[in-house]
C-alpha cells in the first residue's frame, strides 16, 4: 500500500505525541502504515506512507536517487548569483550539499492559504523557487537558502520521484499505485 498525504503546516510526521500536537493520526485512517521520509513540523506538502519496508527504503535512501521537489518561498528578491550557488552546491555545517536543480518560480495559482499566514513585511519582497534535491539532510532546504542569504519562509514538497501532490488539498490522502 502506498498513500500520498498533503501534510498541513504544523503537523508532526509521527502518529503519536505526548504533548497533544497534531500528528499523522489526525489525517491518515489506514492502519500499519508509516511515513517514508519526513517533513518537519513547519513544512507542508507531499508525504508518502506505506506498509512496505523495502518500498520505503527505495523512496528514502539517497543511493536510490529519488528526486524531491519543493516550492520554496524565501525572504527577499533572490538573484541569479544565489540561484547559481544553490545549483552548484552549498557548504553547510555538516559538509557540502550536492548540486540542486533550482529555478525562480511564480507563486502558484493553486496554492492554499497557510494557517498561520507567512509573515508579511511591506518593505521586503519575497521570492518563490522550484528546488529539487537527491539527498535529504535535516532541514536541508531551509539551511541551503539561508546559506545563500535568503531564509525560507514557506516550504512545500510537491513531488517525490514519480509521485506528485497533484491537487491534493491539505490534510487529504490518496491511495497510489506501487512504484
Amino acid at each position: 500500500m502506498l498513500i500520498a498525504l498533503n501534510k498541513p503546516y504544523g503537523v508532526l510526521c509521527q502518529f503519536t505525541d505526548d504533548r497533544g500536537r497534531p500528528t499523522l493520526a489526525d489525517y491518515v485512517r489506514q492502519k500499519d502504515v508509516y511515513a517514508a521520509g519526513r517533513l518537519d513540523q513547519d513544512s507542508e506538502g507531499l508525504l508518502l506512507l506505506t506498509d512496505d519496508g523495502p518500498l520505503a527504503h527505495r523512496l528514502t535512501d539517497p543511493r536510490h536517487k529519488q528526486a524531491k521537489t519543493y516550492l520554496v518561498q524565501v525572504d527577499g528578491a533572490i538573484d541569479e548569483a544565489a540561484l547559481q550557488r544553490l545549483r552548484s552546491g552549498v557548504l553547510l555545517n555538516d559538509g557540502p550539499t550536492l548540486p540542486a536543480q533550482v529555478e525562480a518560480a511564480d507563486e502558484p495559482g493553486w496554492l492554499w492559504p497557510r494557517d498561520p499566514p507567512v509573515r508579511f513585511r511591506k518593505a521586503i519582497p519575497t521570492s518563490w523557487l522550484s528546488l529539487s534535491l537527491r539527498e535529504g539532510r535535516n532541514r536541508q532546504v531551509r539551511r541551503m537558502t539561508a546559506a545563500v542569504g535568503f531564509p525560507t519562509l514557506r516550504l512545500i514538497r510537491v513531488r517525490i520521484g514519480e509521485h506528485a501532490l497533484d491537487g491534493l488539498a491539505p490534510g487529504e490522502t490518496r491511495q497510489l499505485g506501487l512504484s
